[in-house]
């Protein structure tokens, strides 16, 4: 008989978004919410369990601890910056429902799995590592933990036990549409991104990335380094089933590291979504050629959501993006071009970064002018090549260590370089913001873009506030 399985993204600051993807698990500019997609497609494959996604539905502890009576199994997905607060909740859980069996997953305790029991204590019974849906199907299915690979688990003396690895997946169709989830258990219209029509709906296509960028936390701790595809049909008809069930939506985010990696595949998928009349969007790297674009374009692309990072070559292949800062420029223009939007991404930061970088990536940004822009500080994620590196040069101390966000779940910078201390790097992400927005055409573009839709005006506005908000949070 199936274990009846609670899968929790738990409470957290207000407006934290752990389950975003690999870069920015933080509290954000402007308040912010990607779909707790990681949860939802091992909740698909068993039978009878719910996703609880409190963070944007604004659940309390005690209201969590409510809907988790009656479980035999929980899940929590966990993240650097959140972990400690998610302890918190485990252990509360504990505390309520001793006979609970309480699992975590995601690249933080993929990575540390070990050291994540001993920090949770008697709170949490097994992590989770690698791709982990086909392992909490087993556990959920009542496979004792000492036979399920991907589990690094406590014994019922305490004793800390690391299973073999869990195989990579490599039939992506078999894989349960997350839609259906998201249906039955989750508001779509909590889930907001700046950038994004709303509602918005975002699942992936695929898994792993082929880039190599140093900084990336999922492809070197879960996803792997090999785009992993569903077919052209099978994204096809999840679409057809977002359309059916959700009419409400407006946009529809692809979110694979690099979604334009396999450009056969994009075109193929973009013509299906054309006949379906369908406006979408999805990540991509700066180097797609004008052709692809153009098909993607014609077949309801609306936006490419690009990690540019730095507008200075020597930083670019520090961090082995694989990218020239020419193509990227050519891209760009392209992009313009064709009428399809941009939100480009920048980290600041990164090994190599001096004054003079910080300022040509300034100057980078305002030259190709993208519609709307992110900007990140360095944050070295535990299980990347970034987090190694800062260790063994002596960029990060053990006590900025474990801090990637203050106690209010803002960004801060861990990392610092004999010539370019944490202060001057935190405070760059700011003056950043403002050289970019505080130009007379990017205030008439987005004025202009109020001006033509109600709805526009309303959400620039509140995001507006929200950002200056988040601007003083920085400084306390």
């Amino acid at each position: 008989m199936t274990m009846k399985t609670l899968f929790l993204q738990a409470p957290s600051f207000e407006g934290f978004d752990g389950g975003a993807g690999s870069r920015y698990q933080a509290k954000r500019e402007i308040r912010s919410f990607w779909f707790p997609t990681w949860l939802a497609q091992p909740a698909a494959m068993i039978p009878g369990s719910r996703l609880l996604d409190a963070p944007p539905a604004d659940v309390s502890v005690e209201e969590t601890l409510q809907v988790a009576a009656g479980y035999d199994l929980c899940i929590i997905h966990t993240s650097t910056p959140s972990f400690p607060s998610d302890v918190r909740m485990a252990e509360v859980l504990k505390e309520h429902y001793p006979k609970l069996l309480i699992g975590m997953v995601g690249a933080k305790v993929a990575v540390e799995p070990e050291e994540s029991l001993q920090q949770a204590a008697a709170a949490v019974d097994f992590v989770a590592r690698e791709e982990f849906d086909y392992t909490l199907k087993e556990i959920a299915e009542g496979r004792p933990l000492s036979e399920v690979d991907g589990v690094t688990y406590r014994s019922s003396n305490g004793q800390i036990i690391h299973n073999p690895d869990r195989a990579m997946i490599e039939d992506m169709d078999a894989l349960p549409f997350v839609s259906e989830v998201y249906k039955r258990d989750l508001h779509i219209e909590d889930y907001f991104i700046g950038y994004l029509k709303h509602p918005y709906i975002s699942f992936y296509t695929g898994r792993g990335c082929r880039s190599q960028c140093t900084f990336c936390l999922w492809p070197q701790t879960v996803g792997g380094h090999r785009y992993r595809t569903r077919s052209a049909a099978s994204v096809i008809e999840e679409v057809r089933y977002i359309q059916k069930n959700f009419p409400q939506v407006q946009e529809i985010f692809f979110d694979d590291d690099t979604f334009t990696d396999d450009r056969p595949r994009a075109e193929e998928i973009a013509r299906g979504l054309g006949k379906l009349g369908v406006t979408w969007s999805c990540n991509a790297k700066a180097n797609v050629p004008y052709d692809t674009l153009k098909v993607l374009h014609e077949n309801g692309l609306r936006l490419l959501l690009v990690g540019y990072e730095s507008g200075d070559q020597q930083i670019l292949n520090n961090i082995k993006k694989g990218l020239k800062v020419e193509a990227a420029r050519k891209f760009t223009a392209d992009c313009h071009k064709l009428g399809i939007v941009i939100h480009g991404t920048f980290i600041l930061g990164l090994p190599g970064e001096t004054k003079e970088t910080i300022q040509k990536t300034i100057d980078f940004a305002k030259e190709i002018n993208p519609h709307t822009i992110q900007v990140s500080l360095a944050a070295p994620y535990p299980g990347t090549f970034l987090y190694n590196q800062a260790k063994q040069e002596g960029w990060l101390t053990d006590e900025d260590e474990a801090h990637l966000v203050n106690d209010r779940g803002v960004q801060i910078s861990p990392m610092s370089y004999p010539h370019l201390n944490h202060t001057e790097i935190f405070d760059s992400v700011e003056v950043m913001y403002k050289r970019f927005y505080f130009r007379a055409g990017k205030i008439a573009e987005i004025t202009g873009e109020m001006l033509k839709s109600t709805q526009m005006m309303k959400r620039r506005l509140r995001e507006g506030v929200e950002f200056v908000r988040f601007l003083r949070q920085r400084h306390g």
